[in-house]
């Protein structure tokens, strides 16, 4: 990755460009909200995408001048408003792939918030060809986030779905640690384009389930197993998840036969 703001002078990316074309390694250009060049801060006065799209277009030629065109784009900012304008702006500009992500985006739940935000807004545009969600935490936090997003944008299909309604004053089972436990169990299976749904009460529960592949839906220590929308039986609430488990299990084996 490149940096502009960092880099400096002209030389310092000749010197890029050779040792990448020697090693046959692409180069992504990564303009940084926080890290413009100095004129380039001076003249707008703050990050803007009218300034990263300049930048861009700076190191792009000097790349392009040296025959280097195995190139990728970024235009990272903490501010997802301004990703959002810059990347749209840079889709009309540039003729290469674009790398998206939101920089500095903060915990878990930040993160996931802002780049959703961002990256949800720009792949239902069509606009995006890599994407990284930035967590400030172990790197494995990212990949569930990844998923849950490109899952949500239709980009991917075949994953376990789950779906868990809120808590109210309906809900007489442990729905919160059920919940949890069903979405650990569904993430071991990959390529299953399964839905699966944990409901707390039978009064919406079946109505709401009816959409999913399995699901169960909680009483007053109890539940119903629920199949394609059809209530199937009632299970000590004790036996829920196991129950659960064992109707995943065998959809996963129907599937596999189709």
């Amino acid at each position: 990755r490149l940096n502009p703001g960092n880099i400096g002078a002209r030389e310092n990316v000749e010197k890029v460009v050779k040792a990448c074309k020697e090693k046959h390694i692409p180069i992504r250009i990564g303009i940084n909200g926080g890290s413009l060049e100095k004129d380039i801060h001076e003249k707008y006065g703050r990050p803007t995408a009218q300034g990263m799209i300049e930048s861009a277009k700076r190191h792009v030629q000097i790349l392009e001048d040296l025959d280097f065109y195995d190139t990728v784009l970024s235009f990272k900012s903490s501010d997802p408003l301004l990703c959002i304008e810059a990347y749209r702006f840079a889709a009309q500009t540039f003729d290469y792939p674009l790398h998206l992500g939101v920089t500095e985006a903060g915990t878990t739940m930040t993160s996931a918030i802002k780049s959703s935000l961002a990256l949800g807004t720009l792949l239902n545009e069509g606009i995006g060809n890599t994407i990284r969600i930035s967590v400030n935490g172990a790197p494995e936090k990212e990949i569930p986030i990844v998923k849950e997003l490109l899952k949500d944008c239709k980009l991917i299909q075949n994953v376990p779905n789950l779906i868990a309604c809120p808590t109210c004053g309906r809900t007489n089972i442990d729905l919160i640690s059920l919940a949890n436990q069903v979405e650990t169990m569904a993430a071991d299976f990959e390529d299953l384009n399964l839905k699966v749904a944990v409901m707390g009460c039978v009064v919406n529960g079946p109505g709401e389930a009816k959409e999913a592949d399995v699901g169960i839906a909680g009483g007053n220590g109890e539940g119903l197993l629920i199949k394609k929308g059809e209530v199937i039986r009632k299970v000590p609430e004790d036996q829920l998840l196991d129950t659960l488990m064992m109707s995943f299990l065998n959809s996963i084996l129907i599937l596999s036969y189709i």
